[in-house]
């Protein structure tokens, strides 16, 4: 976001008139190195809503990932569900969104911090070791999180509702890849993480 906040103040500022009475602007010269660090954050930035909208129309790697419980709460009226049931599911899904954004804003303080561990020369392999493992853990337990929710709602169905559930999901409405995908959480986008350079 501070990219495009910059850019968009860099190009209005462009397209403005100079003060008045001003006869010579003297443009402030752009280092190789303020230039480099700003197409570095546009790329990251172009990378980083490239993994998003991937995300977004992509299937997901199993039929245990798809945002089962939201399909469940949908088609409340097809399954069947009760009251009781009802209030159950959007528990586990609002339990589950909680723990999401919570996981999601610890990956991006991490990916923030590896961007830093990253700009110093020479990189510490073993500090940068670390905190990539935290990322994947993170991502791991959101996963795992996803997965366990599916199965707790799925405990709260009748083998009647299940079976319901299974035509339900069989069926050709819900095989596009953008129903497939997992709910995720809204938040506002991190800022992304440098280009990698070999």
């Amino acid at each position: 976001m501070h990219i495009k906040q910059t850019l968009g103040a860099l190009i209005l500022a462009l397209m403005l008139p100079g003060p008045a009475g001003a006869t010579d602007p003297t443009p402030l010269p752009a280092t190789h190195d303020e230039l480099g660090r700003a197409f570095d954050e546009l790329a990251g930035e172009i990378q980083w809503l490239g993994e998003r909208f991937r995300g977004h129309f992509a299937p997901a790697d199993s039929p245990l990932e798809r945002p089962i419980v939201s399909i469940m709460l949908d088609h409340g009226k097809e399954l069947g569900l009760t009251a009781a049931q009802t209030l159950a599911l959007e528990k586990i899904r609002s339990d589950f969104q909680r723990e999401a954004i919570k996981l999601d804003a610890d990956q991006r303080v991490a990916q923030m911090d590896l961007a830093n561990l990253l700009r110093v020369d020479p990189v510490d392999l073993t500090k940068v070791e670390a905190k990539v493992r935290e990322i994947e853990r993170l991502r791991g337990d959101l996963r795992l999180g996803r997965i366990r929710a599916v199965e707790q709602g799925k405990a709260q169905l009748t083998a009647e509702q299940r079976a319901t559930l299974s035509t339900l999901l069989a069926s050709p409405r819900l095989s596009w890849p953008w129903a497939d995908v997992p709910a995720r959480p809204s938040v506002p986008p991190a800022p992304p993480a440098p280009p990698q350079r070999f």
